[in-house]
């Protein structure tokens, strides 16, 4: 996880030297390892010809690392070390790059990046445009980055043909942010801050460009490219829509569960394994992984996966947050004047140590630690400003609902293994990855809209429903939460969000993912996900397979702190 920060001006409005004070300050947040700053500058002729006049533009470009990949620190921006000190191309690259060279990101080919991703991505980038020709070919360095597997988010300086490319991946898992800067100029950020207006989110449409000294608007290309490239569903893939012809049942053995177990399994080495100690760091390294932990079915399912890849002295951090809702609070004490601790009666608290308890069952030897993150109203109300500041230009209720539970959780502190009635032992998570069970929901069906489409029009229904929610994964809430996320230094990452389980998911029919046909079969589980509830079922969590679907907001009870009658659309005042 990386912060990037990035400035195109001309020289008659330059860019101050300085970042405001709280946007370095959330940029350093994002990246403790390191801070860094390049500067180019570039000489533009008019379009009227040789006899026109020239302006010099001016290319600021900061970033910050939280260094996860390789052995060392590996210091961004990246340069071209054998240029002069105001020439050169620049990479800002946050985001990790599994797989480079594949052609089309969606999982075809590509080879595992071993050591470093953005030296990697880099060198192929510097290589690309110089084999262009003429000053850098544009297909060229679109085809390196076509073929990425991975979250990123990244602003490319070509220098010897004065473009900038920028963009987030065709999923959109990392923040980018951009905003005029007046005379033609343009900024680019991970984070809005606080100083700073006019900001929207780059979407994770394509790719963008931007030739230096031209006023246009970027230029975006598509991800996919191809005959059928129009109807791919996040330029991943081709969505199935097909329908059943006869009576179809999914069992633990079905293909579709035994193909997720292997998919997930893969997904998750990528992400668990060779995770590097933090620089200078006292901990022992026993901890690398912490699960963003409601005790639902996605995450528990994460969870348990886990203790099949890791070495047995890793332990995994499981963190579930509880909020003090003042609103809340004073009913339960209404109905029970006992109540001692208002925080174990949270329901993703109640749901989180029942699967805790499944899980100590079935993964015997693994030291899993359940961190209950108790946060006060008081607290809540003195981080409101920070929040609402990394959510920017996101503004809804909503939003900040749903953000206070992913920020209080990123910090990671608790209390660890603390079991009701058990003296509490403060706790802080060292772990600098988590998981997240987000996709899972849009791919497999388990919004309660999934059953309701199926029960007004069927699969036909159904499938219109599951391509819309999965056609905007990439518009909706990724940028926000990975910018909420990253504030404590941690990197958040999406085993189910990974390109090749995407175009597995998308690619298998409907029925063989949620049969709502079949009602609670035999098995026992719902219709919603019925493909990960089985495979819950075969990792042998059969409470976990049963858990219902609930928003993180009134599970950790974010919602409505003051006033049951507030809309999750209103607007933040």
């Amino acid at each position: 996880m990386c912060g990037i920060h990035a400035t195109l001006s001309p020289t008659t409005s330059p860019p101050n030297p300085n970042l405001p004070p709280d946007l370095r300050r959330c940029l350093r947040a994002r990246g403790p390892d390191h801070f860094g700053q390049v500067d180019r500058r570039r000489r533009v002729q008019q379009r009227a010809g040789a006899g026109g006049t020239a302006t010099d533009w001016s290319l600021r470009f900061t970033s910050t690392v939280l260094a996860l990949r390789g052995d060392r620190v590996a210091p961004q921006p990246i340069t071209d070390g054998s240029s002069g000190a105001m020439e050169g191309s620049v990479l800002c690259w946050n985001g990790e790059a599994w797989r480079v060279g594949g052609g089309d990101g969606g999982g075809g080919g590509g080879e595992r990046v071993v050591g470093n991703d953005g030296e990697v991505v880099f060198a192929r980038l510097v290589a690309a445009a110089g084999a262009g020709g003429g000053g850098g070919g544009v297909n060229a360095v679109l085809d390196v980055l076509r073929g990425i597997e991975g979250p990123f988010a990244f602003v490319y300086y070509d220098a010897a043909a004065g473009r900038v490319f920028f963009g987030r991946d065709r999923l959109g898992r990392r923040s980018l942010l951009m905003a005029p800067t007046g005379h033609g100029g343009l900024a680019l950020c991970s984070v809005a801050g606080k100083a700073e207006e006019g900001w929207r989110e780059v979407e994770a449409d394509g790719i963008y460009v931007v030739t230096v000294g031209e006023e246009a608007s970027p230029e975006r290309y598509d991800w996919a490219v191809g005959e059928d490239a129009a109807d791919f569903v996040s330029g991943i893939g081709m969505f199935n829509r097909a329908l059943p012809t006869s009576c179809f049942q999914l069992t633990p053995d079905s293909p579709s569960v035994v193909t997720l177990k292997e998919q997930l399994l893969e997904s998750l080495r990528l992400r668990v394994l060779n995770i590097p100690l933090p620089p200078l760091s006292s901990t022992d390294g026993t901890t690398r992984v912490a699960v963003l932990f409601s005790g639902g079915l996605d995450c528990t399912v994460l969870a348990r996966l886990c203790h099949d890849i890791l070495d047995a002295d890793q332990a995994i951090d499981l963190l579930n947050v509880a909020f003090e809702n003042p609103r809340v609070v004073a009913q339960l004490q209404k109905e029970n004047s006992d109540l001692s601790d208002f925080y174990e009666a949270c329901p993703d608290r109640i749901t989180g140590r029942r699967s805790f308890a499944e899980l100590q069952k079935v993964c015997p030897g693994r030291a899993f630690h359940f961190v209950a993150v108790n946060v006060p109203y008081t607290e809540t109300q003195a981080h409101r400003q920070q929040v609402i500041s990394l959510i920017r230009p996101h503004n809804t209720e909503m939003d900040l609902s749903i953000a206070y539970a992913l920020y209080f959780a990123s910090r990671g502190q608790g209390f660890s293994n603390e079991t009701p009635g058990s003296p509490p032992i403060p706790y802080r998570s060292p772990a600098r990855v988590l998981l997240s069970g987000l996709g899972a929901d849009e791919l497999f069906g388990g919004y309660s809209r999934h059953p309701s489409a199926f029960q007004q029009r069927g699969y036909p229904g159904l499938i219109d429903e599951l391509l819309l929610d999965v056609g905007r994964l990439g518009k909706r809430n990724l940028g926000r939460d990975d910018r909420v996320l990253a504030h404590w230094g941690k990197e958040v990452r999406f085993p189910f969000l990974d390109e090749r389980l995407v175009s597995s998911a998308i690619g298998t029919p409907a029925w063989e993912k949620c049969d709502f046909e079949n009602g609670e079969d035999v098995s026992g589980v719902e219709a919603g996900k019925r493909v990960l509830r089985l495979l819950a079922l075969e990792l042998g969590m059969g409470t976990v397979a049963m858990e219902k679907k609930r928003a993180i907001q009134f599970g950790a009870r974010t919602a409505k702190m003051e006033s049951g009658k507030v809309k999750g659309t209103t607007l933040i005042s």
